[in-house]
């Protein structure tokens, strides 16, 4: 896949990237810290528009991450972390984090949404060219969903599994954490951008599910209070993105993605079959965890966030799939392969993370 060079301006990091092999300033270190920098930038656009220059390192050093990221059979890990970071910059101005206004200025920059759609453009091209789709196009999208529902509740261990539950030390919890941070402390934003429209049962269950998780407008329930209480047992800073430079790529792309979903109403479809994916699977996953604290001897405190989501995403699964899912399979008929296709890819996508995950914490554990 050939990229187009296009004139980005350049950009900034927050430091030193902590998933990089070297602790050296690389050129997309370099870049990051540009464009966190245009970013800030009062009238980007207009700047741009008298001195095109500006952006002429950016767009290098991003062709040159597009092209590393996505030709050839190997992954380039530092270039896909680069066009991860770059995209979420982008992506979360979309929510709102109750900080310093001017943060917003360029919220709606043609500039940013141009850096944002070439990015996208590629990525999601190699994301779907792993897929066949014209095998989920010949599926009974009825009975593909049950069945990937039951076999999704309680699989069976993987790799990864096993060494969370029977091998992590409490060094490689709060590692886990610390990453797990990045979509805990906020969660459930995203899924705030489908609710709007017309009403009826599916998107009454859409709101549910995000109220829940919002702890029925009560912040010592919300599911992110849980969260932050585990972090501050072990004195962990709670602050949102806290962590930004301990996240791998992969756990960014699952991100990345459901902005992406979640900002086109064309793939309404997409996200709500990886919601439902997310939510059926999650139990399973926060067994995991628990597993592991009990194991570690850790406070009610430590774990109370894991019990919380297995109780009530059992039940989130089950209203996805019933009440969300089959019955949009119905409205759609000719559509509705896409919940599949949203299905499989959150799974594979949430694979791919567990996997980076763990190999993060292995390596947070042989530094102690």
């Amino acid at each position: 896949m050939q990229s187009n060079l296009v004139m980005f301006p350049s950009l900034r990091v927050k430091g030193t990237n902590a998933n990089t092999e070297t602790t050296k300033i690389t050129i997309y270190d370099r870049a990051e810290r540009q464009f966190i920098e245009l970013l800030a930038m009062e009238g980007l656009d207009n700047k741009l528009a008298c001195d095109p220059a500006i952006a002429y390192e950016f767009a290098a050093t991003l062709n040159t991450a597009i092209d590393a990221a996505f030709q050839g059979s190997s992954t380039n890990q530092a270039a896909h972390l680069f066009l991860q970071r770059i995209l979420y910059l982008i992506n979360r101005l979309n929510l709102f984090w109750y900080d310093d206004l001017r943060h917003y200025t360029n919220e709606r920059s043609p500039y940013l949404s141009q850096v944002r759609n070439h990015i996208e453009e590629v990525w999601q091209e190699w994301e779907l060219s792993q897929v066949d789709l014209a095998a989920l196009q010949q599926l009974d999208v009825k009975q593909a969903l049950s069945e990937r529902g039951a076999a999704d509740l309680d699989p069976p261990l993987s790799a990864e599994s096993r060494y969370i539950r029977e091998e992590m030390t409490e060094a490689g919890y709060r590692h886990l954490l610390a990453i797990a941070s990045f979509d805990g402390l906020v969660e459930g934003s995203r899924l705030s951008r489908i609710l709007g429209g017309a009403a009826n049962d599916v998107q009454c269950t859409l709101v549910r599910v995000l109220v829940e998780e919002y702890g029925n407008g009560r912040l010592s329930h919300k599911h992110s209070t849980f969260f932050a209480t585990m972090m501050n047992e072990f004195g962990m800073n709670t602050e949102p993105e806290g962590y930004f430079d301990l996240v791998p790529w992969e756990v960014l792309a699952c991100a990345n993605h459901n902005f992406l979903l979640t900002e086109r109403k064309r793939y309404f479809l997409r996200y709500s079959g990886g919601l439902t994916y997310f939510e059926v699977a999650g139990p399973a996953a926060y067994r995991n965890y628990l597993t592991a604290a009990q194991r570690l001897q850790l406070s009610e405190a430590a774990m109370g966030y894991w019990e919380l989501h297995i109780r009530e995403d059992e039940r989130h699964g089950q209203w996805m799939l019933e009440r969300v899912a089959l019955p949009l399979v119905d409205s759609y008929p000719n559509d509705a392969w896409e919940l599949v296709l949203g299905y499989d890819q959150e799974k594979s996508m949430s694979d791919r993370a567990a996997v980076a995950v763990v190999q993060s914490i292995r390596q947070a554990e042989q530094a102690n």
